[in-house]
C-alpha cells in the first residue's frame, strides 16, 4: 500500500479486521502500529475509522443500489474500500475527491481480486457525484430514523417503543457523533496544567471534578501520564458515585477499572476486591491502577463463585450488550442481534443471584450496565427479588441527594437528574437526552 497515506492505510487495516469479526475498535485504535502515527495521522485514521463504523449501514445501502448486481456478495476487502472511500465523499468535508476515491481504489487492489479496484472506481465517482448528506429536521417514523441515522431498524423500534420517538432521535443522532471527551481531575492542580498544555476545558454536566475537553489531546499531557487525571465517560462516573461508601467492597465485574478507580478514591481505607471473568482485562486492570494499594484483584467468574456475606457495598456493572455506547463503540450495532438480548439477561441474572449471596445484613448493592434495554436492566431486578424477602429496591433520589449535599453532583446537574434520569427509583441516563453514555442503576439493601 505504498500509494496510500499511513492514515487511510492503517483505518482500512482496523476496518478489515472489524469486518472479519475480531477485535474491538477501541482497542485498535490505541495499538502501537497507530500510537507510532503523527497526531494528525492518529487523528484522521481514528476519525475514518469511527465515522466508517458509525455511518456503515447508510454506506452499504447507498453502495448496493449503485452496483450492477446488487445481490452479489463483495469480498470484504472491496466492501471495506468502498464504504472508506464513501464515508469520505459523504460526510467529510476536507478530503479532497481524488485522494477519496484513487487511494481506495489502491487499497482494493491488496485483495487479488481483477475486477475489484474498476468496479470500486466506478462506484465511488458515482458517490462522489452525489450531495454530501445531511440529517433533515423531521422524521417521521422508525424506518425512516434508522436509514437516516445508520442504526438497525430493529433497535430503534424498541427505543421508539421505550422512550418514544423523540428521544430515540436524540439517541440516535448522538450515536452519529464523536463520544466527547471527559476528564476526571484528581487533583485541583490539574486543570491548570491541562491548560497550560493547550487542552481546553467545559464544565461538564453533572459532576463538580469533571470537565468536558473541547479541544486538544488529554493523553499526551504530563497531568494524565503521572495520572493526576483520568479519562471516563461521565456517566460511567457517575454510577460509580451513586455507590457511595463502604469498609470492604466488592467489584464483581471490575474491567476496564474505572469505576473501581473511584470507589478507592472515595473509600481510602477501605479494602477492595476487584474481580473479572478475563485474564487479559484483569491484567490491564492491574497495569491501569498499579498505584492504587488498597484493591486485591482476582481472576473469577463471579456468576459461579460462592460468595459469604461479608461485603458492606457491592458493585455489580454487569457484561451487557453495550447499547448505551454506540457513540462509543459503533461497531456493536453491526454485531448484536435481538435474540443476544436473551443470552445477556440470563448471564446477568446468574451474576447478579451470585453477588447478592456476598451482601452482609443491612449493606448495600448498586447493580448497573451501559445497556438501554429493559431486558438487561429492570428486569433482570425483578427477576432476582422475586421470592428474596431478604432484599429490596431503594429509590436513587437519595443518593443523588447525598451527592449533590457532599458538593460531588453539582446542584443543576442533581436538577436535571431529578427530572430527566431517575425512573420508578433507577437511574436511566440515555445518549443525547443526556451528554454521556447511556447507562442504568439500581440500588438494592439487604434488611438487618
Amino acid at each position: 500500500m505504498s500509494h496510500v497515506a499511513p492514515a487511510r492505510a492503517a483505518a482500512f487495516e482496523i476496518l478489515l479486521t472489524l469486518e472479519r469479526g475480531s477485535g474491538h475498535s477501541d482497542e485498535l485504535l490505541h495499538r502501537p502500529a497507530i500510537e507510532r502515527l503523527s497526531p494528525q495521522d492518529r487523528n484522521l485514521a481514528t476519525n475514518l475509522v469511527m465515522g466508517t463504523l458509525r455511518w456503515q449501514i447508510a454506506l452499504d445501502a447507498n453502495i448496493k443500489s449503485l452496483l450492477a448486481r446488487p445481490e452479489t456478495r463483495l469480498h470484504s476487502i472491496a466492501r471495506v474500500s468502498l464504504r472508506l472511500g464513501a464515508f469520505q465523499l459523504l460526510y467529510l468535508d476536507r478530503v479532497p475527491v481524488y485522494a477519496a476515491i484513487g487511494e481506495s481504489v489502491e487499497l482494493a487492489k491488496t485483495g487479488g481480486q481483477p475486477y475489484a479496484a474498476g468496479m470500486v472506481n466506478a462506484v465511488l465517482r458515482k458517490i462522489a457525484a452525489q450531495s454530501r448528506k445531511k440529517v433533515p429536521d423531521t422524521v417521521t417514523n422508525t424506518t425512516e430514523l434508522a436509514a437516516i441515522c445508520a442504526h438497525p431498524e430493529w433497535l430503534v423500534e424498541r427505543w421508539v417503543s421505550n422512550f418514544g420517538l423523540q428521544a430515540a432521535r436524540q439517541i440516535c443522532e448522538y450515536d452519529q457523533q464523536p463520544a466527547p471527551t471527559f476528564v476526571r481531575l484528581l487533583e485541583t492542580e490539574a486543570e491548570q496544567e491541562l491548560l497550560a498544555e493547550g487542552v481546553e476545558l467545559a464544565p461538564a454536566r453533572f459532576l463538580a471534578n469533571v470537565r468536558t475537553v473541547t479541544r486538544g489531546d488529554v493523553s499526551s499531557t504530563a497531568a494524565f501520564r503521572e495520572g493526576r487525571v483520568r479519562i471516563q465517560d461521565e456517566g460511567s462516573q457517575l454510577v460509580a458515585e451513586l455507590a457511595g461508601p463502604g469498609l470492604k467492597i466488592l467489584d464483581s465485574c471490575a474491567a476496564p477499572g474505572g469505576k473501581a478507580a473511584i470507589l478507592a478514591e472515595r473509600n481510602p481505607s477501605a479494602s477492595i476486591t476487584a474481580c473479572d471473568v478475563s485474564k487479559k482485562r484483569l491484567s490491564d486492570m492491574q497495569r491501569t491502577l498499579r498505584n492504587q494499594a488498597n484493591i486485591d484483584f482476582r481472576l473469577a467468574d463471579i456468576a459461579k463463585k460462592e460468595l459469604e456475606p461479608e461485603f458492606d457495598l457491592v458493585l455489580c456493572d454487569a457484561p451487557c450488550s453495550g447499547t448505551g455506547t454506540l457513540a462509543r463503540n459503533p461497531e456493536i450495532r453491526h454485531r448484536l442481534r435481538p435474540e443476544e438480548l436473551k443470552r445477556q439477561h440470563e448471564r446477568q441474572v446468574a451474576i447478579l443471584k451470585s453477588v447478592m449471596r456476598g451482601v452482609s445484613p443491612g449493606e448495600r448493592l448498586l447493580y448497573s450496565t451501559c445497556s438501554l434495554e429493559p431486558e438487561e436492566n429492570e428486569t433482570v431486578i425483578h427477576e432476582c427479588l422475586r421470592g428474596r424477602d431478604d432484599f429490596k429496591l431503594v429509590r436513587i433520589d437519595g443518593e443523588v441527594e447525598r451527592l449533590e449535599r457532599a458538593g460531588i453532583l453539582l446542584p443543576e446537574g442533581a436538577k436535571t437528574l431529578r427530572k430527566t434520569a431517575l425512573v420508578n427509583g433507577c437511574l436511566r441516563t440515555l445518549p443525547g437526552v443526556h451528554a454521556c453514555d447511556g447507562f442504568f442503576a439500581a440500588l438494592l439493601i439487604r434488611h438487618a
